[in-house]
């Protein structure tokens, strides 16, 4: 019974219908995105959410039964935004295009909102139940798979742990680089590029 309760307190009360009740959930979202990002999670409740997002209170538990709800829909809302970038994918012929091009898109991604994507990693071990939060990362493996069993990519890249190990460096050195301020997002692509083209010319015996 605990835990049922616990769940509920994580889950929508109910989902907008209409555009101006869509609006007024986004909004809130938003509000809770910048103080996260400004503040942290030390200023992060519910009446500072409903003060930026210009709503009240009673606004926001019309949609949102708690601020963690709140912090779950952020999640997921960050989610479909990288999702929604890699929507060219399947323009480019050859495997090593296509994963230049996730590598570019994760790297622009995190760096756009450095803080709020470090917090919100925190947050989704806490937040999300292990199915959604094993959907959404098996979903990511998924996306690099596409592009590492092209031929033209060296056989390491279809060892079934390259996908989950190529997006591991890619967000140990663009979160390393951006905790120093290191925000040049040209040059750590080609820093991260460098790092993941170079471990997929390991040889097979180097997977163990």
């Amino acid at each position: 019974m605990h835990k049922k309760s616990n769940r509920s307190l994580l889950e929508p009360r109910k989902k907008p219908v209409q555009a101006r009740s869509a609006a007024t959930v986004a909004t809130i979202i938003e509000a809770a995105a910048c103080i996260l990002e400004q503040k942290g999670l030390a200023d992060y409740t519910t009446n500072a959410i409903a003060n930026v997002a210009r709503v009240s209170p009673g606004s926001i538990y019309q949609y949102f039964p708690s601020r963690d709800a709140i912090t779950r829909a952020l999640i997921e809302r960050e989610a479909d935004l990288l999702f929604d970038d890699f929507g060219e994918l399947n323009a480019f012929s050859s495997g090593r295009e296509g994963l230049g091009f996730l590598i570019s898109a994760v790297v622009n991604r995190r760096l756009k909102r450095p803080t709020l994507t470090c917090l919100l990693d925190i947050e989704r071990k806490r937040l999300l139940a292990d199915d959604v939060d094993k959907r959404l990362k098996a979903e990511l493996v998924r996306i690099f798979r596409t592009c590492l069993e092209r031929a033209d990519l060296p056989s390491t890249a279809r060892h079934p742990s390259a996908a989950a190990d190529l997006i591991a460096i890619i967000s140990g050195i663009v979160d390393s680089a951006a905790q120093r301020g290191d925000a040049n997002a040209p040059l750590l692509i080609s820093r991260v590029r460098r790092a993941i083209f170079g471990y997929l010319q390991m040889t097979c015996d180097g997977f163990g």
